[in-house]
């Protein structure tokens, strides 16, 4: 897949996506149709989709133009720092990063800091040590609370096994800041339950096949365990073609996070015990309205979570 930019322009129009993406914050109005420019990782992965379509529909809702880019995989580090070098030199109004690691875009928030266009951070962030040591800053931050997923996600696999048991961690990429969040929330409730061990974690690139390859060699290196949680949906369906490859389907819970289409059903079919939903539409509207509350000169709060939910059978049942 090539790399991917997208031009969204609509002043009047009503953009039909068939999904509702509800702004998150109430009242929001544009003082004049800005000009933004959007990087998110990559639309290889169903929940950044998802929150393009967020922001879109936002954009439609405000009145301004958006211009969205992404790379073709989340290893794409450079070629997304040489995407954001380009859209400080855009003529944008003000800029929304998601960057692929905390530190891969630093360099370009300095020279849009420099040129005096805000930048607000989305969902993955910035670390806040290496902008003050270049200089820089971020106007704002939207994300989920990815620590607390991690907990909904443990909290589950301890009440789905009551008698405890071995369990795993499939981290997305090393060193990737709202991975190690999902991996240390899960591990906090692992660790504080009696008769569970944490028997391994290990990164799988946010990749289906090197999730299906790591989950494939847990098994086998751990025939009793119970659980693996996985930090996104799709390591997840690959972890859980694995247990069907080892005909522990129903013996091992494979949980994993996003809330995409094919995880939900993945839920619904049996595969998949469970998903913690993210809500990426609307962290990429609530983005795309502090934002703009920014550009009107009005003040913003330094960070809002975006909610999460648990995702079971039973919960899609209700």
């Amino acid at each position: 897949m090539k790399a991917t930019w997208i031009r969204f322009l609509v002043f009047t129009a009503v953009l039909a996506l068939g999904f509702s993406a509800l702004a998150q914050i109430p009242g929001v109005t544009a003082n004049r149709p800005y000009r933004i420019g959007v990087l998110l990782k990559t639309l290889a992965n169903p929940f950044w989709v998802t929150m393009q379509e967020g922001i879109l529909a936002e954009a439609a809702k405000l009145g301004i133009e958006v211009v969205i880019g992404a790379e073709a995989s989340e290893g794409e580090i450079v070629a997304q720092l040489n995407r954001a070098e380009q859209q400080v030199q855009g003529g944008f109004d003000g800029l929304a990063w998601a960057p692929i690691t905390p530190t891969n875009l630093i360099l370009a928030v300095r020279q849009a800091n420099d040129r005096g266009f805000p930048v607000f951070n989305i969902d993955e962030r910035f670390d806040p040590t290496a902008l003050q040591e270049a200089g820089a800053s971020v106007v704002g931050f939207a994300t989920t609370n990815n620590f607390n997923v991690g907990i909904q996600a443990g909290e589950f696999v301890v009440s789905q096994l009551p008698g405890g048991g071995e369990v795993a961690i499939i981290e997305g990429l090393a060193g990737n800041v709202s991975g190690i969040a999902r991996r240390d929330g899960f591990a906090s409730v692992i660790n504080a339950t009696a008769g569970f061990t944490l028997v391994a974690s290990q990164p799988a690139d946010w990749d289906r096949v090197k999730a299906l390859d790591v989950a494939t060699n847990l098994l086998q290196r751990f025939p009793n365990l119970k659980a693996i949680y996985c930090a996104n949906d799709t390591m997840a369906l690959g972890a859980a073609q694995a247990v069907q490859n080892a005909g522990k389907l129903g013996q091992v819970l494979v949980v994993g996070t996003d809330g995409i289409d094919e995880a939900v059903q993945a839920v619904r079919d049996g595969l998949l015990a469970a998903t913690v939903a993210q809500d990426p539409a609307g962290i990429g509207a609530t983005s795309l309205d502090l934002l703009v509350q920014v550009l009107n000169g009005e003040t913003i709060p330094e960070r809002v979570d975006v909610p999460s939910q648990l995702i079971t059978q039973e919960t899609l049942g209700q």
